[in-house]
């Protein structure tokens, strides 16, 4: 980790919270109003996310699984991120969730005409908007903690 948490912090309480109010809670809120806010479904949402965290390498979010009223993903799920393209785990929408996540971090010029028709076919404009926020939020959060070392010390809550 590059930044010095003082003993007894929280780390990404304090740098998220303490080193800079306002943007941190900002950013926190934003973060949990897509898990909070979301009318997607459990399986696409987390298809999406996984990818970015797969593509990001953030232990925390790699460990995380979205729970939504006692509702979580199998065990297996990820996997079936990791090799979206020909996992029979997914239908189309949860593997076209996991499509965009993969293409908007790694490739967002490369979204095409055919790509947006395949999106069209299977996602409201208000779902693709939803999914877009989320995506972002995942890729810029993920990224930030990992970036600065943060996810190797979160510890995922106890139930």
């Amino acid at each position: 980790m590059i930044i010095d948490i003082p003993e007894g912090q929280e780390p990404i309480g304090y740098v998220w919270g303490d080193m800079v109010p306002g943007i941190g809670m900002a950013a926190a809120n934003f973060s949990l109003s897509v898990y909070a806010h979301t009318t997607l479904g459990l399986r696409e949402f987390e298809a999406a996310r996984l990818r970015i965290a797969q593509i990001n390498g953030c232990r925390f979010c790699l460990d995380w699984r979205t729970d939504r009223e006692g509702e979580k993903v199998e065990e297996s799920f990820a996997d079936s991120v990791t090799e979206w393209r020909t996992s029979d785990a997914f239908d189309d929408r949860t593997r076209l969730a996991a499509e965009y996540a993969e293409r908007y971090a790694l490739d967002h010029h490369g979204l095409d005409e055919e790509f947006w028709s395949r999106m069209t076919a299977l996602y409201s404009q208000v779902e693709i908007v939803e999914l877009s926020m989320s995506i972002g939020s995942w890729l810029a959060f993920g990224r930030l903690n990992h970036v600065l070392g943060l996810d190797t010390v979160c510890v995922l809550p106890t139930a």
